[in-house]
């Protein structure tokens, strides 16, 4: 079995069970509506998800999607496992089986493993999905670092375009050039390529993702993850969530054990991890993961993580009160959350046609899902002894993006959260959320 950590093991290969939901709590009051034009990729990907619909509901029945070849069974998805790698992977809505196990190891172990965690205080962050709007989390981190206040992470967390920023906010202030970069200097054409109608009509997503599969092998190339192996082994944790949509489930990966894993698939299936948790189905193809079992090779089709959360911290259930205690935290551990959006949508007036309404009901999907995620984390800060911080654009930000990848819009959100976190008004308890 692998070796397990509370925010780093544990695989999904065994029978799962669904983690109960929280109680329903209203954290934000509604504010009054009003008009402004929509902003931001929320918006953009309900617009390109109710296109796709309209596609698919056009052309059902006349053409077909390239098959599988090798489609995981469900009767062996409990057997599967990463070619060549021990652990990497566990279910993000389940319990896991090893934590009583973790919690009794010997205190020599633990320092062997989690020596450079030890004995310090105990900063963790999450950063959310968004497009384009990662950009302000982005510029947030970078201001945050000029003010000669942020903190190393012992864990950090990425969905989405926050799956792009984790990498770089884990290994710190000398990578927010590359943060400055990539926030700054692409655009939508050098993101994405177009495909043509046919492409689209026989396809799985009306645009290809090559160029920022590109950028990720380039970006994260072997001497950056052999610094994050090297993290990892410190006890550090640099997690990306993904959706298996044949399970329906959310999948945390743990790039840092990844990374170490010397094995020689490692850094593709890394890259094909974080290309994956920013695919939003239709708009970009889902990523096929290789997978085997009594060494048959077979795929599992993973997408977009905001398909199924927003944002997210830890394995469920996991008791932080008894994780800090034993790894020694100093002080209340201190969880930062960057939301990558406004919390709430603007006024739109809505057109009576198929694909405003589409596209306006997606939209306000994703915005619900992730207010409820954030609650989620809140309840689990409040009950584990955790500081709960939360960043997000605020209100008065009125920018709009013209495509998915604005250069224009990106450099305004990457200077608005310089400027917040600068001016220390970037981090927010709850008690000041607008």
């Amino acid at each position: 079995m692998a070796q397990y950590t509370p925010a780093a093991t544990l695989t999904p290969d065994s029978t799962l069970t669904r983690r109960p939901g929280h109680p329903n709590r209203r954290l934000f009051a509604p504010a009054p509506a009003y008009r402004a034009k929509p902003t931001g990729p929320d918006e953009s990907r309900a617009v390109a998800l109710g296109l796709v619909l309209l596609g698919l509901m056009l052309i059902s029945g006349c053409t077909a999607a390239p098959l599988r070849q090798e489609p995981l069974p469900a009767a062996l998805a409990a057997d599967a496992r990463l070619p060549g790698i021990v652990g990497g992977r566990y279910w993000g809505d389940e319990r896991p089986a090893a934590l009583e196990d973790w919690l009794a190891l010997p205190e020599a172990t633990l320092r062997e493993r989690y020596g450079g965690i030890m004995g310090r205080p105990h900063n963790y962050l999450v950063i959310s999905g968004g497009g384009g709007d990662g950009a302000y989390g982005a510029g947030l981190l970078t201001g945050w670092t000029d003010t000669g206040t942020r903190p190393e992470f012992q864990i950090v967390t990425g969905i989405s375009t926050g799956a792009l920023i984790a990498p770089f906010a884990f290994l710190g202030p000398g990578y927010d050039p590359v943060l400055r970069e990539v926030y700054t200097q692409f655009s939508t054409d050098d993101l994405m390529e177009p495909r043509g109608p046919l492409e689209i009509v026989r396809g799985d997503a009306v645009s290809s993702t090559r160029p920022l599969r590109r950028k990720i092998a380039e970006y994260l190339n072997k001497d950056v993850l052999a610094k994050i192996a090297a993290e990892g082994r410190k006890g550090r944790s640099l997690l990306v969530g993904t959706t298996n949509l044949d399970a329906g489930r959310p999948v945390v990966w743990d790039i840092t054990r990844l990374a170490a894993s010397d094995a020689p698939n490692a850094p593709a299936l890394i890259h094909d991890v974080i290309l994956a948790s920013a695919s939003i189905p239709g708009v970009f193809p889902p990523v096929l993961i290789k997978v085997e079992v009594d060494g048959q090779g077979y795929d599992e089709l993973h997408v977009d993580g905001g398909v199924t959360a927003q944002l997210f911290f830890s394995p469920a259930g996991a008791d932080w009160k008894r994780i800090a205690e034993r790894l020694d935290a100093r002080g209340k551990p201190r969880l930062y959350v960057i939301r990558n959006a406004k919390l709430r949508p603007p006024w739109q007036s809505v057109k009576r046609r198929l694909v405003p309404i589409m596209s306006r009901s997606i939209d306000t999907l994703i915005r619900t899902q992730s207010i409820g995620n954030l609650a989620e984390l809140y309840i689990v800060a409040q009950e584990q002894g955790l500081e709960y911080r939360l960043a997000y654009i605020p209100q008065s930000f009125y920018g709009v993006a013209k495509e998915p990848f604005d250069k224009d819009h990106m450099n305004k959100l990457f200077q608005l959260g310089r400027e917040r976190a600068l001016a220390n008004q970037a981090w927010l308890t709850l008690d000041e959320v607008d």
